[in-house]
């Protein structure tokens, strides 16, 4: 099986009541850790990467190999999508022409009505190619590479129009951030859900800064129209937790440094069982 649309997959969890999980991945090890554990979860999963972490790793073109040979490597058998996270303008088309199976265009930060010609113009150059898109609506809060917003709450108008484009799912902000929640966060706000997702009259839509939300509001949302729901700022916390573990136990190799495959290894297994963790709430195991 090939890395496939997001568009399927997401569509069936919408019908199904269940979210599809998109795990950011930001290097070899993260990769196999996340394909590991959708496999042993049989998941349908996406593999996210934003503009900054395909920068690290080499580019778009070097991401869309790894993940294709790992896929093949480890015999993969699940559904998965590789797309862009917080896509710029030129960064869509460059991951459309790197091979990427799904994109992510954020006009957020512009005006309106260009937010609105730019999401259309991706769209429609995306789908040429078979390929599924997300835009959105509202910032999300937080910090995302190097782009800051107090997370504002979407208009249902504006999401309207624009899940009028023709957009496969939809973020829409709804008091959700990115990274770690504050311990005064307000929490998600169902009312602005609510409008949203009558809006855009059935259109799938996303859930961004999902790590930390606590799964009751995880799973109303996802009973209110979020179908794919983000999750990065977790695995970081996993993967730190574990590789601290391992050094403060002091375990290299007799003074001569850590062998830096069982370095990491500790950090991976983390990543793998979180992720089979989070197919389970979300309820996209078993679903392949």
């Amino acid at each position: 099986m090939a890395l496939v649309s997001a568009k399927e997959m997401v569509d069936k969890a919408h019908e199904g009541h269940y979210a599809i999980p998109a795990f950011n991945i930001n290097d070899l090890e993260w990769t196999k850790s996340v394909l590991a554990g959708i496999q042993q979860a049989n998941s349908p999963a996406i593999l996210q990467v934003s503009e900054g972490a395909g920068k690290y790793m080499g580019g778009f073109k070097t991401v869309a190999d790894m993940v294709r040979d790992l896929y093949e490597h480890m015999g993969i058998t699940v559904p998965v999508a590789l797309h862009l996270d917080h896509g710029t303008y030129e960064g869509a088309k460059a991951c459309i022409e790197a091979g990427f199976t799904s994109i992510m265009f954020d006009g957020s930060h512009f005006d309106f009505d260009e937010n609105v010609t730019k999401s259309k113009e991706i769209i429609a150059l995306a789908h040429s190619k078979g390929i599924s898109v997300e835009c959105e609506v509202g910032g999300i809060g937080g910090t995302e590479d190097g782009v800051t917003s107090a997370g504002e709450l979407a208009d249902p108008k504006e999401c309207k129009a624009v899940a009028e484009l023709g957009v496969d799912f939809l973020a829409a902000g709804i008091g959700n951030i990115h990274g770690v929640y504050p311990a005064n966060w307000a929490g998600l706000n169902f009312d602005r859900l609510d409008e949203i997702n009558a809006a855009v009259n059935g259109k799938p839509l996303v859930l961004h800064g999902g790590s930390g939300i606590p799964f009751e509001q995880v799973h109303k949302a996802v009973t209110m129209g979020v179908s794919k729901v983000n999750i990065n700022t977790e695995l970081q916390l996993e993967f730190a937790k574990a590789t601290r573990a391992y050094i403060e136990a002091g375990k290299d190799q007799e003074g001569k440094g850590y062998d830096p495959r069982k370095l990491l290894k500790p950090g991976s297994d983390a990543i793998t069982a979180k992720v089979i963790e989070l197919c389970k709430a979300f309820g996209s195991a078993d679903k392949a």
